[in-house]
């Protein structure tokens, strides 16, 4: 009954302004979601999720102590905020300035799967077979931007020569790590972090350290050829798997690679 007479008091236009008001509300949080989803500071957005739900909890519950400490919290939280978000706040202006918040990323067709796994795997062969050093990172769903505003933005398509070049020795590009967004390489030349896994046997290099490193604070997939051996490995998971088959090799990144690229865009 109250219900029914609150709503009689309100007018139709401060029904439609109460819904714009939630709408505007509503897609800036999706915006930020959108700029802080590539990098680590989503992390930081569960953890300020988590305080705002115990500051909540502790009130319902009349707890005192716990109360103020939150409040101690969120009151030094907006300056935390500033200093901790500093470079994801400067990206999403730029990002703004440039309206680039608002573009459409490009879909693949699912026609375009298997030629593009078979450029990944023919260049892979071939460096393997020539010992030729590479690291390629798969993003998937947890964003790497972080790690790709390290390196040289390339925003190229994929293609075996490509793939290959790149990681000639000896030129400017063939050290670090080459990131593959969806369908595009975004970057190469990125820096990645190491891992610290004492269950790295010491006569693996730098390489396989960085993919496993890359696969511990994400869900990327990322394979490593070898330099010294030509052996073919790849990491997901935290996880290190060494000397696999091409065969291997092409199914698991089928699977890693477009099998969740589709998944978020609803292609069979």
């Amino acid at each position: 009954m109250q219900i029914s007479n609150l709503l009689e008091n309100l007018s139709t236009l401060e029904v439609i302004t109460g819904i714009l008001d939630l709408l505007i509300v509503w897609y800036v949080i999706y915006l930020l979601i959108t700029v802080f989803k590539g990098t680590k500071a989503i992390q930081l957005l569960k953890g300020i999720l988590f305080i705002l739900v115990g500051k909540a909890i502790s009130e319902y519950l009349q707890l005192t102590t716990t109360s103020k400490l939150f409040d101690l919290v969120m009151q030094w939280g907006f300056l935390a905020i500033i200093v901790i978000f500093q470079p994801e706040i400067r990206r999403a202006l730029e990002q703004l300035g440039r309206g680039s918040l608002f573009k459409r990323y490009s879909t693949t067709s699912s026609v375009e799967v298997p030629k593009l796994v078979d450029s990944v795997s023919k260049a892979v062969q071939y460096m393997a077979k020539r010992r030729i050093g590479a690291l390629i990172v798969f993003e998937k769903e947890t964003g790497l931007q972080d790690y790709i505003e390290t390196g040289i933005p390339m925003h190229s398509e994929i293609s075996q020569e490509l793939l290959t070049n790149v990681f000639i020795p000896n030129t400017p590009l063939h050290d670090g790590a080459m990131i593959i967004q969806g369908d595009k390489i975004a970057t190469a030349a990125s820096y990645l972090p190491l891992s610290d896994s004492p269950k790295i046997s010491k006569s693996l290099g730098t390489r396989h350290r960085a993919a496993v490193g890359i696969s511990e604070v994400s869900d990327a997939f990322t394979v490593v050829v070898s330099e010294e051996t030509g052996s073919i490995s790849v990491t997901f998971d935290g996880k290190l798997r060494k000397d696999i088959s091409v065969e291997v090799f092409e199914e698991l990144l089928s699977e890693h690679w477009f099998g969740v690229h589709f998944a978020k865009k609803g292609v069979n």
